[in-house]
C-alpha cells in the first residue's frame, strides 16, 4: 500500500509531528511505501523518503494578503495535485494541515478519488483557536454562543486580525462541508470525538483510535526518589499546581524537564520558600535524556488544566512501566485507570493532588504494582503492532468502499 503522510511542519515540534513521524516508520516497518507533504523550514527531517514540499506561510511575519491562503490556497492544491500524480498514492493520511496547508489540498485530493483519513491531534476543527483555552481556563464559548467570542477575545495569539482569519476559515469549512469529505477522522481519544459531536462537526465516519509509541527495551529501570514532570512550563500544563503541591510534602522531591513561560514563575516560588532542594529545573532535555529521567523516577505527574487529547507522555510512561497521577481532565482519565496504574484527581484541586503524591512518595508496594500495571495495560492497548492492525483494517476497508463505489 502507499500512503502519503499529511503535516504541516516536517520537524519535531509536536506531538502531532511526532506521530506523523513515527506512523510513517511503523507502516515502513510493515512494507507499505510512504511519501510525505508538508511545508519548507530550515529545520525539516530529511527522511529518506519522496517528500513533497509547499512554500512556508509564516502567520507571525507573512503580509496579510498571503494570509488568506490559510483559508484556501490555490498553490498549495497544484502542489498536492502533483505530489499525487507522482506518487500515486492508495490513502492520503492527513494530520495537522489547517491554516498553512489549507481546505484546498482536500479538494485536490477528492479530485482524483483517492481515499483520505485525517487524525484529529486538536480541536481545531470546532475551536478557531484549538486549544478550547482562555487565559489559562478552559473556554467552550464558540461552541456554546458562536465564533464571535473569539474576536472579542482575540483568543488567537492575542490578534484580532488572527482571529479574524480563523473565524473566516471556520465558517469556509463549515459552509463547504469540509471535513465531510474526509472519509474517516481518527480521534486519539473518546473525550475528542465527543467535542468534535459536541461541536456540531459535520463529517462522514469517525473512529476512536488511541496514539501509540514504539516498545523498546525497559529492563533496567529502578524505584526512585523523585516525581517526575516533562513537558512545557505554561499555564495550561498545570505546572505551578505541581509545584504548589509538592511544597506541602516532607522528603519529597521533583523534577522538571522543559522550558516555557511559566519558568520565571516556578524559580520565584522554589525561592521565596527555600524549596532549592526539594525541585530541580532540568530545563530542555532530549527525548532519550526524558527516556532515562522516567526509568529512574518513582513516578510520572501530568498536573494538566486544559484538554489534553491522548497525551504522548502517559503513554511513554507506561511503555517504561511507571505509575502516573493525572488530571482528571480531558482523554487523561481514558489512559489512568485510578487506583490500578496510577491515580486521577480534580484537576484544580491541590489538596486532592498533594494527597495522591504523598501516597506514592510513602507507599512503596503501590509504587512496585502500579508499575506492574501500567506495563500491562500499555502492551494491552496501547503497542505498535496493536496500532497498526487498527489501522490497516480502517485503510483497507476504505479502500474496498472506494472500489465499490467505483464499480457501482
Amino acid at each position: 500500500m502507499r500512503v502519503l503522510l499529511v503535516n504541516k511542519f516536517h520537524y519535531l515540534k509536536g506531538g502531532s509531528e511526532k506521530y506523523y513521524f513515527e506512523l510513517g516508520q511503523l507502516l515502513k516497518k510493515h512494507g507499505h511505501e510512504v511519501a510525505y507533504f508538508s511545508m519548507k523550514n530550515e529545520k525539516n527531517i530529511n527522511t529518506g523518503d519522496k517528500e513533497y514540499f509547499v512554500e512556508e506561510l509564516d502567520l507571525n511575519n507573512g503580509s496579510k494578503l498571503k494570509a488568506l491562503d490559510v483559508i484556501y490556497s490555490k498553490e498549495n492544491k497544484k502542489k498536492m495535485k502533483e505530489a499525487l500524480e507522482d506518487f500515486k498514492p492508495d490513502i492520503v493520511h492527513l494530520n495537522n494541515f489547517q491554516r498553512q496547508l489549507s481546505a484546498s489540498i482536500i479538494d485536490a485530493i477528492k479530485e482524483k478519488n483517492i481515499q483520505v483519513v485525517f487524525t484529529a491531534h486538536d480541536m481545531n476543527a470546532i475551536c478557531p483557536a484549538s486549544a478550547m483555552l482562555y487565559e489559562g481556563k478552559i473556554c467552550e464559548e464558540c461552541i456554546e454562543k458562536g465564533y464571535m467570542s473569539c474576536v472579542k477575545k482575540s483568543c488567537i495569539k492575542d490578534s484580532k486580525l488572527k482571529s479574524v482569519l480563523g473565524i473566516l476559515e471556520k465558517k469556509y469549512y463549515d459552509r463547504k462541508n469540509i471535513y465531510k469529505k474526509i472519509d474517516c477522522i481518527i480521534a486519539p481519544s473518546n473525550f475528542i470525538k465527543r467535542q468534535l459531536n459536541k461541536g456540531k462537526l459535520n463529517y462522514s465516519k469517525i473512529e476512536v483510535i488511541h496514539n501509540f509509541v514504539n516498545t523498546t527495551d525497559t529492563n533496567d529501570t529502578k524505584i526512585g526518589d523523585y516525581a517526575f514532570y516533562f513537558g512545557r512550563l505554561s499555564i495550561e500544563k498545570g505546572i505551578m499546581n505541581l509545584v504548589k503541591a509538592i511544597s506541602n510534602i516532607e522528603n519529597s522531591l521533583l523534577y522538571i524537564a522543559g522550558n516555557g513561560p511559566e519558568k520565571e514563575n516556578i524559580e520565584k516560588f522554589i525561592s521565596e520558600n527555600n524549596l532549592e532542594n526539594k525541585i530541580k529545573l532540568l530545563g530542555y532535555l532530549r527525548q532519550e535524556e526524558i527516556r532515562e529521567y522516567i526509568k529512574n523516577s518513582r513516578f510520572v505527574v501530568l498536573p494538566s488544566v486544559w484538554y489534553e487529547n491522548c497525551p504522548y507522555s502517559i503513554l511513554e510512561t507506561m511503555e517504561i512501566g511507571k505509575p502516573i497521577i493525572g488530571a482528571n481532565i480531558g482523554g487523561i482519565p481514558e489512559l489512568i485507570e485510578d487506583g490500578k496504574n496510577g491515580y486521577l484527581y480534580k484537576y484544580d484541586d491541590i489538596d486532592m493532588l498533594t494527597e495522591k503524591l504523598q501516597i506514592l512518595f510513602n507507599e512503596q508496594k503501590k509504587v512496585k504494582d502500579f508499575s506492574e500495571e501500567s506495563k500491562k495495560l500499555f502492551e494491552k492497548n496501547y503497542n505498535s503492532d496493536i496500532y497498526y492492525d487498527k489501522l490497516l483494517t480502517l485503510y483497507s476497508e476504505l479502500i474496498k468502499e472506494k472500489k465499490c463505489l467505483t464499480n457501482f
